[in-house]
């Protein structure tokens, strides 16, 4: 017998581009899983938000709570938009928030987005907080979509998305593993910025720079790329750690650009003894970037596959639903062996927004 949910996953990157929801259907067929993404759309966020969002960590306690309340507001008001817009009748709704703090050494981690304001908002039920439980029980909480990439890509030998930061998934020794590689759009996105930017188009500043030796050869010493897996990243490290480096050469951005590139792409390389033959599906905005997409063709002894736009853009919204009805099903969502807990877990709080 043929399943079939419905269900409304919304995400937010660090790169702040603004919240990705998508409109999905999963059928599952003798535990064979296939998905549709019906409709989609980012809404961007405006100035202030973007202003709010990228400083609440420096905020007082009273004021992360009210932005987490107001936030949740917000997130409802787009998904409630998106339904009426569509005349769409979701089972529920699975909200990925906004990460402001990721510290899993320190068992923390909160994306903001109040369920409890987003169900009142939608009226449909909401399963939101798919992280804190593994980073409870000694887990990274990140990443979380690998178990999205064995079910429903599993065909692909890597699942590599280039957002705010690059992650990859893959099976090794029968086991799924996966982590945050490296920054990527949102570094990127901050020099460009520079130049009046929102991001480099198509890479093309960067393609006009050349590399700078010493900042590539700084940038692959730092010592997260020698940590093994499980790993992830957060905006903290980027600050304290990656753009301290970047910061101190006193080059032109076209050149810490096209040095930028080079390192992300050879990080990905370095992630696994990649062979020919084998397939890496790459998802997310850093897609649109032609020459990143060939420096790392240049680098990755593999063959690269690009999707079609829906999958290029919404993937990780598309997966966040598909861990949300996981967590309603009251099936693992969480691999401990992608994010060092103790064990597989089912994350997610869920609103019944009745």
């Amino acid at each position: 017998m043929i399943n079939s949910t419905k269900v409304i996953g919304m995400m937010s990157g660090t790169s702040l581009d603004g919240v990705d929801i998508a409109f999905c259907e999963f059928l599952v067929d003798e535990d064979v899983w296939t998905y549709r993404i019906h409709c989609a759309e980012t809404v961007p966020y405006d100035k202030q938000w973007i202003k709010t969002l990228g400083n609440l960590e420096n905020s007082s306690a009273l004021n992360f709570a009210i932005i987490h309340k107001q936030y949740g507001h917000l997130i409802g008001h787009m998904i409630s938009d998106f339904i009426n817009k569509h005349k769409l009748t979701p089972d529920f709704i699975a909200s990925h928030g906004h990460t402001i703090f990721h510290q899993p050494a320190n068992k923390l981690t909160f994306q903001i987005g109040d369920g409890a304001a987003i169900a009142a908002e939608v009226g449909f039920p909401v399963v939101c907080d798919f992280r804190s439980l593994d980073v409870a029980l000694g887990g990274q909480g990140a990443p979380l979509v690998p178990i999205g990439d064995k079910l429903l890509f599993g065909s692909y030998d890597y699942c590599l998305n280039l957002g705010g930061f690059a992650n990859i998934s893959f099976d090794k020794n029968n086991t799924r593993v996966a982590f945050d590689i490296c920054p990527v759009n949102m570094v990127l996105n901050k020099i460009a910025a520079i130049l009046g930017k929102d991001y480099d188009h198509n890479g093309e500043i960067a393609a006009s720079g050349n590399i700078n030796a010493d900042l590539l050869k700084a940038l692959n010493s730092l010592d997260y790329y020698k940590s093994p897996f499980p790993k992830s990243l957060g905006k903290e490290w980027v600050v304290k750690f990656f753009d301290p480096v970047v910061d101190t050469f006193n080059i032109a951005e076209s050149e810490k650009l096209c040095t930028l590139c080079e390192h992300i792409a050879l990080q990905i390389a370095g992630s696994d003894k990649m062979k020919a033959g084998k397939k890496m599906l790459i998802t997310g905005g850093g897609t649109y970037n032609s020459f990143l997409i060939s420096r790392i063709k240049e680098h990755c002894n593999c063959e690269i596959i690009i999707p079609d736009k829906l999958t290029i853009e919404y993937k990780e919204a598309l997966i966040f639903a598909f861990l949300g009805m996981l967590r309603i099903e009251e099936k693992a969502n969480c691999l401990h062996s992608v994010t060092g807990a103790i064990k597989d877990n089912i994350g997610g709080a869920v609103y019944l927004g009745k």
